[in-house]
């Protein structure tokens, strides 16, 4: 069946190119659930290039979807063929998801097995892939592929582990996929994808100062809205860059097809504008450097915007206190034909 799927895509008349640079991956995640939620599919499949969804399979319709259009290309046949394999996946999982259950001595409640794997290729070439099993959202099993070795993550999972190694060709089928027929799937559908999966956009950087407990600050170097997926992130004082001092987060996706993360470094009070934060993506033709800059005060013509603003306050207040009163002084004009008192 993988063959087959493949033969689909080599089946499509595409401009050849050279490999579009930066790093870029195929990721697929499968989910299955002992009992659907009224809002969760029994199995649902999802797969990304570069973490932006490209197709997606849903127990509840049953069939093959596109997730992005630059899928549209793409002829009956693939989707047809998608359907099948996700629907043999939906089967498979659901029993193993029924049997890890009975490792842990369970036969009721919502529970959820998980098989996540794909493959990477990096600025320079060279290729990584994963492959692993999880149960309820903990790891569970995972695949050694330089060994075909499953590594179990905890002592129920060495059932599992005994179970997949009496086949050692699920092993074997796997690794040939990640290292073979993954990659080339990754190649043709960047060139599906075009300038979408092989845009570069810059990112926005802005460093912000946070007080610490110590009496201390720290410093942190924000970028978001950058594509692709790689960029750096350091902190220097002065000539100096400050590794090991640095604190890093993983770089994520923002939710909109861009990426987003940060650097931080905790310094003393006082000393701030000595430290930098060096910037670099795809996107820039330079490192980019940014200093935190401390808000700006009140300059002569914001302070003559409030004074303004005060007076005609004041006057507003002054000239309906008068109308107030004008309006509640009592009358004392004689009556007609009468005399005053």
């Amino acid at each position: 069946m993988a063959k087959e799927v493949m033969a689909q895509l080599a089946s499509l008349k595409l401009e050849k190119k050279p490999w579009p640079g930066g790093t870029h991956s195929l990721h697929y995640h499968y989910l299955a659930l002992s009992e659907p939620g009224p809002d969760l599919p029994e199995f649902l499949a999802v797969g990304y290039v570069d973490d932006q969804p490209f197709i997606r399979y849903d127990s509840r319709l049953g069939r093959a979807e596109p997730q992005a259009p630059w899928m549209a290309p793409v002829e009956a046949r693939y989707w047809e063929t998608e359907t099948q394999k996700q629907r043999v996946w939906e089967k498979v999982q659901q029993v193993e998801v029924w049997t890890v259950m009975g490792y842990h001595n369970q036969s009721s409640g919502i529970h959820s097995a998980q098989r996540m794997f794909g493959c990477e290729i990096q600025e320079d070439g060279h290729t990584s892939s994963f492959w692993q099993f999880g149960f309820d959202g903990q790891d569970h099993l995972s695949l050694d592929l330089e060994t075909l070795s499953w590594v179990s993550a905890e002592p129920v999972a060495v059932r599992t582990k005994r179970w997949w190694e009496m086949e050692r060709c699920y092993a074997e089928y796997d690794k040939a996929y990640l290292e073979g027929l993954c990659l080339t799937s990754l190649n043709r559908y960047l060139e599906l994808g075009g300038q979408n999966l092989t845009r570069r956009e810059p990112p926005k950087v802005q460093v912000t100062r946070h007080l610490a407990q110590d009496g201390g600050a720290m410093l942190r170097c924000w970028a978001w809205s950058f594509y692709p997926k790689d960029i750096t992130l350091s902190w220097w004082l002065g000539g100096e860059e400050l590794a090991l001092e640095t604190e890093y987060v993983e770089t994520r996706p923002s939710g909109d097809g861009t990426y987003q993360t940060w650097a931080a470094v905790h310094v003393r009070k006082g000393t701030e504008a000595q430290y930098t934060c060096h910037v670099q993506h795809p996107g820039l033709n330079h490192t980019l450097t940014v200093a935190w800059e401390p808000p700006a005060c009140c300059g002569p013509i914001t302070v003559t915007v409030a004074v303004l603003a005060i007076i005609l306050l004041v006057a507003g207040v002054l000239m309906c206190a008068k109308w107030l009163r004008a309006r509640m002084k009592p009358s004392y004009e004689p009556a007609a034909g009468g005399e005053s008192p």
